[in-house]
């Protein structure tokens, strides 16, 4: 039935028939009320979402239906804590195809995507019930400042969303967003596809020279899983970055960049007119909803505002880092040269060489590091700095059900008081999609009976495994994305807000990078390392000639890395800018943004965006500028620690009353000011990467 032709409310059809043995709907008899994994299988979601999705319509209807006039708690917050159990529901499934994805799951998904779009369209889109969210709006009585911004998000989720459209525009609206609740869909899993379809299987041992035996190892049994002799090697993170860093030989390393810089362009798992689709309904959503473009749209809400201040951003980083990035280019050459390379550095020769200048400069690789990050003594590292931080305790709980046996459990605690459930996914499968992420099952709120309901936080991320011989040990980089995922789970787990809306990391896309940024800033820190990096061996705490290698090389390479995300942020507002009809080489406008930030030859066929899913399947489109954006508000953030001392209580108390607790409760430079007590500058982030004196 179509919205538009029902002036009341949303249609709500008689509930499916469902079955007691659907563990989806019953109360979880769990401790904290926490996913049965053991009970749940594929074909209890879409039953399940199609009962929740009924049950969530009968909640709107109720409030649309009311005959007394709206106001803050029965329109605005009604509204908030209604579908309930398809949040619970929907929690469950949606970290299920990022973690566990199989094709049946899949095929779920493909089915469940356009349902729940269509049912947010039938809210966002239900005449009557904006009609009483306007009434609000405009007559909102004496509201504080949660209240205030729960009242104006949820204004705006209409009013950015279609409510204000004639009934033809809705239409419209509808049939973009349900295309592109498929088509981001559809995209991730073409990245997923390309990246599990080829792996190198390589039997003779002499063409891995270079390789450290610790990786070898994990190659082998990587092969030992396929039933093969010899080694495998594939494109998952850990083991790309192996070929990258340590392959002797010039010609795997092209091989495998070729592979992966052109994932999705071309071929079965083609995503070019998939990420055009993408582009031209977003562009036609936008415009539809009167704006120039996409990232008109996109930036409207954040603290951005507009496409104008996030160009002034990029291009004020730029001006510092290309120059950098050059002459670290130039230097890189010259140290390839006297280790007899003779031909120009190509992109499968920069990880490879740049190791080896950094090996050479600081005498340090992350061979030399890895044996003191044991995945284990890193977790107690990062838990003891939460510790001495912000006074959380973890507890180690086994009887919590979990999706896989690889993820730990723990309760959380602050001051006595139960915070969260905290999950934790380390290594790679098949099954997962690539990178390293925070997410939550359940968000923090106050429920209608006045009771704290904690959230359900986990972390997934893809570590180098563990083998036989050694348990999983990680590079200092994989410790510092550990510190920046747990970034992420404290701003979850902190959370002290009234309207699950408004919890956790649901703030402006360039807001939310503050706290996963800002723990990164530990992982140098001397008296935090000295903490837990024991030799996984011997228990030797990490020699101090290594921290302050490690500190030396901090800015290794600072201007190539930021000329690269730099690159990436151009390269999505371009994207998200550009009228959809003047594409038509996606290679040809790809590089005449990339090429103002090259410092290497250009390698032909090669293609950044059709694996870009940050922009294209998640939750980046218009947004990736954000990562630097948050990167000023880090660095100018932990310069107070700096000052005051890194594990200062008071800086940290405040921090978690300011900003961590706060959600989205308060406007994010309000927040960040009161934390602050001025505004952010970005010579602080300049100055810690060397790009400015």
């Amino acid at each position: 039935m179509s919205m538009q032709n029902n002036a009341q409310s949303i249609p709500v059809k008689a509930a499916p028939t469902t079955t007691e043995s659907n563990p989806l709907l019953q109360e979880w008899e769990t401790p904290y009320q926490t996913p049965p994994f053991d009970k749940i299988k594929t074909e209890h979601y879409l039953p399940a979402i199609e009962f929740a999705i009924e049950e969530a319509k009968k909640e709107i209807y109720f409030i649309t239906q009311q005959k007394s006039p709206a106001t803050f708690e029965n329109t605005i917050v009604a509204l908030d804590r209604a579908g309930e159990l398809l949040n619970r529901i929907s929690g469950v499934f949606y970290n299920m195809i990022y973690c566990m994805a199989s094709s049946d799951l899949t095929d779920v998904a493909q089915k469940v995507n356009p349902m729940m779009t269509q049912h947010g369209n039938d809210i966002r889109l239900d005449p009557a019930l904006f009609a009483r969210v306007k009434q609000v709006h405009d007559n909102p009585g004496a509201l504080n400042t949660e209240q205030q911004q729960l009242l104006e998000k949820t204004y705006r989720s209409f009013v950015d969303n279609g409510a204000n459209l004639s009934d033809s525009d809705k239409e419209k609206y509808r049939e973009i967003s349900m295309k592109l609740s498929t088509l981001s869909l559809d995209f991730g899993q073409n990245v997923l596809k390309y990246n599990n379809s080829w792996h190198k299987h390589i039997t003779d041992k002499s063409k891995l020279k270079g390789i450290p035996e610790m990786q070898l190892t994990i190659a082998q049994e990587k092969a030992k899983a396929k039933g093969l002799d010899g080694y495998v090697f594939d494109l998952s993170t850990p083991s790309y970055l192996t070929i990258m860093k340590y392959a002797d030989d010039s010609e795997l390393r092209k091989e495998f960049y070729l592979k992966s810089s052109a994932k999705c362009y071309g071929g079965e798992f083609d995503n070019t007119i998939v990420m055009k689709d993408i582009i031209n309904n977003r562009y036609a959503l936008a415009q539809l909803l009167g704006y120039k473009n996409y990232a008109e749209y996109a930036l409207k809400d954040r603290m951005a505002e507009n496409t104008g201040n996030v160009y002034e951003l990029l291009d004020n980083l730029l001006e510092y880092s290309l120059p950098a990035a050059k002459n670290e280019m130039a230097s890189l050459t010259e140290f390839a040269k006297k280790q007899g390379f003779k031909d120009e550095i190509q992109r499968w020769d920069f990880t490879y060489y740049s190791e080896k200048q950094k090996n050479a400069l600081y005498d340090l690789n992350d061979e030399m590091l890895k044996p003191y990050f044991k995945l284990e003594n890193v977790i107690d590292g990062v838990f003891g700095l939460a510790t001495t931080l912000f006074d959380l305790k973890f507890v180690p709980n086994k009887e919590i059900q979990t999706y896989h046996p690889d993820v730990k459990v723990y309760e959380v605690y602050r001051h006595d008081k139960f915070m969260a459930v905290l999950y934790m996914d380390f290594h790679p499968r098949d099954s997962k999609k690539e990178g390293a992420w925070m997410t939550s099952f359940r968000e923090q709120h106050i429920d209608k009976g006045g009771l704290d309901v904690r959230p359900l936080v986990s972390l997934v991320m893809n570590f180098t495994p563990s083998t036989a011989d050694h348990p999983s040990l990680l590079t200092f980089d994989e410790v510092t994305t550990f510190l920046h995922e747990f970034g992420h789970a404290l701003h979850g787990m902190l959370s002290e807000v009234t309207y699950e809306s408004l919890a956790g990391t649901s703030v402006p896309r360039d807001f939310v990078e503050l706290p996963s940024q800002l723990m990164e800033n530990w992982a140098a820190e001397n008296d935090f390392l000295k903490t837990f990096a024991f030799h996984y061996k011997t228990g030797e705490v990490i020699p101090q000639a290594l921290i302050q290698k490690l500190r030396d090389y901090d800015n290794f390479m600072a201007g190539y890395t930021s000329c690269r995300q730099l690159s990436f942020g151009y390269l999505d507002m371009m994207w998200y800018t550009t009228d959809p009809s003047t594409i038509k080489d996606v290679i040809k406008m790809e590089r005449a943004i990339m090429d103002r930030m090259e410092v290497m030859p250009v390698v032909p066929g090669s293609c950044m965006s059709t694996s870009f899913n940050h922009i294209f399947s998640g939750g980046y489109a218009a947004g990736y500028y954000s990562y630097k954006w948050s990167e000023v508000l880090d660095a100018d953030a932990f310069s107070l620690f700096q000052e005051k001392g890194i594990f200062n209580k008071k800086v940290a108390d405040s921090l978690v009353d300011n900003i961590l607790s706060e959600g989205a409760s308060d406007k994010p430079m309000r927040l960040y000011v009161n934390f602050r007590s001025r505004r952010p500058d970005s010579d602080a982030l300049l100055k810690r990467s060397g790009l400015k004196k």
